[in-house]
Parts: C-alpha cells; structure tokens; sequence
C-alpha cells in the first residue's frame, strides 16, 4: 500500500482549491457510499481531490484508481479492509468501471465495513440501479457534466458570475451579470470550453479525440460486453450522425447504413448518451417518469460539433446544441410541436439575430432566444444567457 499513499499524496499536492465544479457543494460528501458519474474528461477526479485536500485528514483518506496495477495482485476488498484495519475512514476509488465485478465489490465493502465512508467515480454508462448486487439502496449516486458557460469564465478568465435560475434568465438577470463582451468568450466556449482541459488549446483537440475513441471503443464495448467490431459500428454510427445533427431518426435506415440490427441501433445511441457524446431530444411522454419517442438526435456538446465537423459546424446545429446541454442540467427539455424547445409551459425558439416572432405566434409564455445579441429585451434572450443556468 505505500506506493498506493505516494501516488496519492503527489495528486493531492498538485490540486488547486480556487475553482470548484458546479456539483461539488450538492454533493452529500457525509453519506456512507457516493458514486459521482459522468463523461470523461470533465473533471471528476480533480474534484473529489479538492474534497479530500479541503476537509479530510489524509492520514485517515486515501485516493486509488480502480485501474492500479496494484489491483493485479489485490481486490479491493482486500484494501478497504487493510485500510480499515488501520484507521482509515474515507476510501475514494477512481474509475470504478475498470474494475471487474465492481458492483458486488462495492456491495460488499459497504457491508462489511459499516464505519468506512466510500466515494467512488465511474463513467456515466454505468447503470448503477441496474447493478447486479443491487447498489441503489447502497449508494447515492450524482451525475456530472461538462463545464457550464458560466463555469468557463470563471476557470477560463477568471470572471465570477453567480448561477441564474431559468425564471431569472427569462426575467432579463442576464443583463445585470456584468459580462462585459460576451461573444466572443462565448464562441470560444463552443469550440473548446466544455471541457476543463480546453484550458491547454494546443492539446485540446488531440485529447478530445482521444476520450472519443477511447469512450467508443473500450468503455461502451467493455460495459455493454460488445466484442471488438461493435467498436467500429460505433465510431461509424457516431460519424454518421456528426454529419447530420440535428436529424430525426430512422433506426432502420441507420441499421443497414452501418451493417447492424435494428434493434442494436437503439441500444448504440442509448449508450452513446449515457456517456456523454450524443443527446436525444424526446417528445414528452404520458404519465408519470415516462420517455416519449425520440424526435432528434444531437452531439452533446459544441465541443464535439467542432472536433467532428468535417467542414465548419453548421451554426444553426451549434445553437440548438448549446441551448438543449446547457438546459437539461436543471431542467425537463422537450421537443416543441410548433417551436424548438419546451420547458415547462415555456416555448423557446432559437435562431440568429434576425430571428423573429413568426414561429411563435400565438404562443403563450414563448421566448425567441437569439445568438449574435449581448442584452436580453421583451420575450428576446440571448443565447449565451442559458449558459448561466449551472
């Protein structure tokens, strides 16, 4: 375990506390198991680092990595109980979906270990409820995403801007932010702010095809228990709807497009949004916890638009991309009949600075939310204002 505590302690000394995530004051760091999931690369193990370095005791916590080499030779319930044995209170295990059998593992530990508190991070595929040893009477599990418009300036230009509920933005609160000059930060966010390490923006592209790939053809493949050529359909399938978002879909056509079933097709985009590359726009289901049909499928983010456009992304394509990830942090975002996006009883319609009312004419509690324009006037919002939601 001693290269287990140097690997730790040399992460720790290297974290920064000057900038936080948006989830980290929400999360329950006092509950007996946490799981935090999201995609990779959007800042999960520096935060629950900066936990640790912040509140914890470090002769009491320890930070592994799933993927350790020291996992060759041991389980991890043979760590939680040689760290238990020696005081220690806090466990934190990073990228719990490398470890083979990792529910009945966790399971365990939290049996086994009543006095020992267990934060883990994991890739958002991981259908925790779903666990074999059933987790979610065990865990309480938190979903992170990618940086907020917002969160960039901060971390990006050190600018703090206090998060705006949406009732807030509707309200015109945006204009009082004091974001001086919003576009051009704002464009520069589409291209490269989602993620944290876009800071670097000679790297960003390279390690942004990176986690593509590597989310493509080991996480889901791995997870889903897909052989190899599954790979290969996914990065294809993911290809295919780079060039076409927003469309709406046609499982069967994309089947044949891409040499796969019909009902493999489903599966496929299903896994591809739980882990963070694509996003599906649905129509509001009947009743209560229900998913209706899916209208459109989007990339996640404007950060995936840019890396996997061929040609520059179409900007209509970025705006309605931006608006829906940045609103479906805080909110339930449906397909609109006549408009873009519903929320609520609230209709949004999304466009360029010419945009006008047409579309939503007669419409009550209808936005027209406009790209190009600094100031929110009437039922007009700018569209870099949403990015203020988280």
């Amino acid at each position: 375990m001693k290269t287990l505590y140097e690997n730790f302690n040399k992460l720790l000394g290297s974290v920064t506390l000057d900038f936080k995530r948006y989830i980290y004051p929400k999360i329950l760091w006092d509950e007996r198991m946490i799981g935090i999931v999201g995609p990779r690369g959007v800042g999960k193990t520096t935060m629950i680092l900066q936990y640790i370095k912040e509140n914890l005791d470090r002769k009491t916590a320890l930070y592994v990595s799933a993927d350790d080499f020291y996992f060759a030779e041991h389980t991890l319930l043979d760590l939680a109980g040689r760290f238990s044995k020696y005081g220690g209170k806090n466990l934190f295990i990073d990228e719990i979906h490398k470890y083979a059998d990792w529910s009945k593992s966790l399971k365990l530990m939290y049996d086994y270990f009543p006095d020992l508190k267990i934060v883990f991070t994991g890739s958002s595929i991981l259908d925790i409820m779903k666990g074999s040893s059933d987790l979610s009477r065990r865990a309480l599990i938190f979903k992170m995403q990618g940086l907020s418009f917002r969160e960039y300036l901060q971390f990006f230009h050190n600018k703090t801007v206090e998060p705006l509920s949406l009732q807030e933005i509707i309200e015109h609160k945006s204009n009082d932010a004091g974001i001086k000059l919003p576009l051009p930060l704002f464009n520069d966010y589409l291209k490269r702010g989602y993620y944290p390490f876009g800071v670097d923006s000679k790297s960003f592209q390279m390690r942004l095809q990176q986690i593509i790939l590597h989310t493509l053809e080991t996480d889901i493949p791995v997870y889903a228990n897909m052989n190899v050529t599954t790979g290969r359909k996914l990065r294809k399938l993911l290809s295919i709807i780079a060039k076409s978002v927003p469309f709406k879909p046609n499982f069967t056509k994309l089947a044949s497009m891409i040499e796969a079933s019909r009902n493999s097709i489903d599966d496929y985009c299903y896994f591809m949004e739980q882990a963070g590359l694509i996003a599906q726009l649905r129509e509001q289901g009947e009743g209560i916890g229900l998913l209706g049909k899916i209208d459109k499928i989007y990339l996640d983010n404007t950060n995936l638009s840019y890396c996997l456009a061929q040609e520059k992304p179409d900007i209509g394509n970025l705006r309605e991309t931006f608006f829906f990830n940045q609103m479906k942090v805080n909110n339930e975002i449906y397909v609109s009949a006549k408009a873009d996006f519903n929320i609520g009883n609230r209709t949004f319609e999304v466009g360029g600075k010419s945009k006008n009312q047409s579309q939503i004419a007669g419409l009550k509690n209808a936005c027209i939310v406009k790209d190009d324009i600094e100031y929110a006037y009437q039922n007009v919002i700018p569209l870099w204002a949403f990015g203020l939601n988280y």
